[in-house]
């Protein structure tokens, strides 16, 4: 009774003041917890990320580039007759450097940017090797014609188991020829009905997508080489 007593003694002005300041206590003392949270997750680092962590990269990480070159012609020059149609139709020699580490095999694909096959987004593919060993930096030049090489690459085109040169027509514009190679850390296991050297291959383009498929998930390195060719007047 007396502390109500006492309570009815203090102005009301006095107990409204203290409850406003009460009210803005609590206020400010939540919105300091609010921002001291705040700035704990602002700190903490995004998981995989710092703190020593290294999760999250996966094996993706590994991916670098390669340097690819031929003597044959220089990059994005012109084609010489020698390793087209309209010459004797000799496969150029390759080189390459700066393969990654983990590197089991080579594919390398060689083909014609400008065309189009059986209206797909396919083009005409003029070479395609895979199971090239991880060991390789080279490929000689003049290769011999046949599915499967002596050191196990595996070889594919247009026209059988054979390099097939370009061919762009004199009538034309001058064609834009592609030739890429991919360090995978895997061999490939794709069946293939070995073709005869000039045997017209008619599924080297479900061979050619079956190669780039497999290849998915275990590309570690690329490098990229062009070439231009329209056949003489």
């Amino acid at each position: 009774m007396r502390f109500i007593r006492s309570i009815r003694s203090i102005p009301v002005p006095l107990i409204a003041l203290a409850l406003i300041l009460g009210v803005v206590g609590n206020a400010r003392a939540q919105q300091r917890g609010t921002d001291a949270s705040a700035a704990s997750q602002q700190a903490a680092p995004p998981a995989g990320r710092g703190g020593g962590a290294r999760g999250g990269r996966g094996r993706g990480g590994a991916f670098q580039n390669l340097t690819l070159t031929t003597t044959a012609w220089p990059d994005g020059g012109m084609i010489p007759l020698r390793y087209t149609q309209a010459g004797p139709e000799v496969s150029p020699a390759i080189q390459w450097s700066a393969a990654p580490a983990g590197t089991v095999s080579f594919v390398l694909v060689f083909h014609d940017a400008d065309t189009l096959v059986n209206n797909s987004t396919d083009d005409l593919l003029h070479w395609m090797l895979w199971n090239i060993p991880g060991t390789a930096t080279a490929i000689a030049q003049g290769r011999p014609d046949g599915f499967e090489l002596e050191d196990g690459t595996r070889q594919i085109s247009v026209s059988g188991s054979r390099y097939r040169g370009p061919g762009a027509s004199a009538t034309g514009p001058i064609h834009h020829y592609v030739m890429e190679l991919y360090a995978l850390d895997t061999m490939l296991d794709i069946k293939v009905n070995p073709q005869g050297p000039q045997e017209t291959n008619p599924n080297v383009q479900a061979i050619r997508t079956s190669i780039i498929q497999a290849m998915v998930g275990h590309i570690r390195g690329k490098a990229a080489y062009f070439g231009l060719f329209r056949r003489p007047q």
